[in-house]
């Protein structure tokens, strides 16, 4: 395999001139996208961050997938992993301060390590990319956030996820449950807010013929900003110190999708179920003290 460790530690940062500017007309389309009303104080939900400082590479540098082509030069920040496949695999996240509308918000981005692995779905390479936002020169948001490379795959392989089998999912087992239909729609203005050109979450022949996904698939982090709007509804908002989610299962666009959410103890799960029981994402949070 090969040796990544030089990518380790590369740093990229979006400040000073390249910082956003959380306007009003950028939050009204955010909360538009959800059908949520505006905030009393002008302090967005958590997990607007998702959608701060994205990436800006032109058009003419992306790669296959829709993500910004990888090279080996020294400007490159993510490693030239040669696996095609890319998914956004999981998230720490502290909230630290809330982002208001009207912040001038900057972020950091660190490669903080990069992990060859084999196993029985073949070679994968984990990335872990350590983020700092702030808002107003406020520390707001750290989240360390795990990539995932995977090979090719193959073209006569059976679409993912398996087409929904009898079972269904029981809500019985948790304190608030939510039930939903993520729509095209929905994807186009995730990825539109997130300035995120992945061809899988809009081009259903790529996302079917190249990549082998029975249809488009949902952001890992527009999933996680749903369990957060469910853990806003039920605890208050920015009620999160802590917040971490892991993607289990793809999330088809069109299909009903289950959100969940229980305490035990201090700690709060969550979790997203396709219509069949199958669990999409699992995550946690910690409230604040």
């Amino acid at each position: 395999m090969t040796d990544w460790s030089a990518w380790a530690k590369r740093e990229e940062r979006r400040e000073e001139h390249r910082a956003d500017r959380l306007d009003p007309a950028f939050a009204a389309r955010w909360l538009a996208t959800f059908d949520l009303p505006a905030l009393a104080e002008g302090a967005m939900p958590q997990g607007v961050h998702f959608a701060l400082c994205p990436p800006d590479a032109p058009t003419a540098a992306l790669g296959a997938d829709g993500h910004p082509a990888r090279g080996a030069s020294a400007g490159s920040f993510l490693p030239p992993v040669p696996l095609p496949r890319r998914m956004w695999a999981a998230s720490e996240i502290e909230f630290l301060a809330p982002i208001g509308v009207g912040s001038a918000v900057e972020r950091t981005s660190r490669v903080a390590s990069v992990t060859s692995k084999s196993g029985k779905s073949g070679e994968m390479v984990f990335v872990e990319v350590a983020h700092d936002t702030r808002a107003d020169g406020v520390p707001a948001v750290r989240e360390t956030q795990t990539l995932v490379y995977r090979e090719a795959a193959d073209a006569n392989s059976p679409l993912q996820p398996p087409p929904a089998g009898d079972g269904r999912f029981d809500p019985s087992a948790w304190a608030a449950h939510r039930a939903l239909v993520p729509s095209e729609a929905l994807l186009f203005r995730f990825s539109a807010l997130t300035f995120n050109s992945h061809r899988i979450h809009y081009d259903l022949a790529y996302a079917r013929e190249v990549e082998r996904y029975r249809g488009l698939v949902v952001h890992g982090p527009l999933l996680a900003s749903l369990l957060l709007q469910l853990a806003a509804s039920e605890l208050g908002e920015q009620a999160l110190a802590r917040f971490a989610f892991r993607a289990l299962s793809p999330a088809i666009a069109g299909e009903a999708l289950h959100l969940a959410l229980k305490r035990d103890g201090r700690e709060v799960e969550l979790a997203a179920f396709a219509a069949d029981g199958r669990e999409v994402v699992r995550a946690t949070g910690a409230p604040r003290l």
